[in-house]
């Protein structure tokens, strides 16, 4: 008998909650602290530190449909913005969600959006959602694998709802 997805994942998760190695709990922290790393390499300008905490063979998707791959393309390029458009800026966000698949990946959901200045946006001001890949590779240490940024467009989301009430999320009725 073959399982579905759902039942592959929940054993999965099963399986990462009771490893010896680790625990759900470790891990989540330990995810937590690898994305405030990033939001801080962002805020200090610094594009070898954010690419470091990605994987030698990442992929970066940015809200305008940039295509970065590996952990150096992602630094590099992120250096050239930090230095140009993208200068003095940093990150507010929020984890929505750390889904484990399994004891070794992980999908988050956060909200977020760049900033400049002292004043942190609001959480209902977090225009853009993304979506991590995270895996922990061999020695222990988590890294992004894939990350995808979307801008949220709530005109349209209203729109799509009004036209379409069985399109909306069931946590947004």
């Amino acid at each position: 008998m073959s399982a579905t997805m759902p039942e592959i994942i929940d054993t999965l998760n099963a399986k990462h909650t009771t490893a010896t190695h680790t625990t759900a709990a470790t891990d989540t922290a330990a995810i937590a602290r690898l994305l405030q790393r990033v939001d801080a390499a962002w805020g200090r300008g610094d594009g070898a530190a954010y690419g470091a905490d990605f994987t030698a063979d990442a992929t970066y998707i940015t809200y305008v449909g940039t295509l970065y791959r590996g952990a150096d393309e992602i630094g590099r390029a992120h250096q050239a913005l930090f230095d140009s458009f993208l200068k003095g800026t940093r990150i507010a966000s929020v984890i929505e969600q750390i889904r484990f698949l399994g004891a070794d990946a992980a999908v988050v959901v956060t909200r977020g959006n760049t900033y400049k200045g002292d004043k942190v946006p609001s959480a209902d001001k977090l225009a853009k959602i993304q979506t991590y890949t995270v895996v922990r590779e061999p020695g222990g240490a988590w890294r992004v694998a894939a990350f995808q940024n979307t801008l949220r467009k709530p005109l349209m989301e209203k729109v799509s709802f009004r036209m379409q009430p069985n399109s909306r999320p069931a946590d947004a009725r």
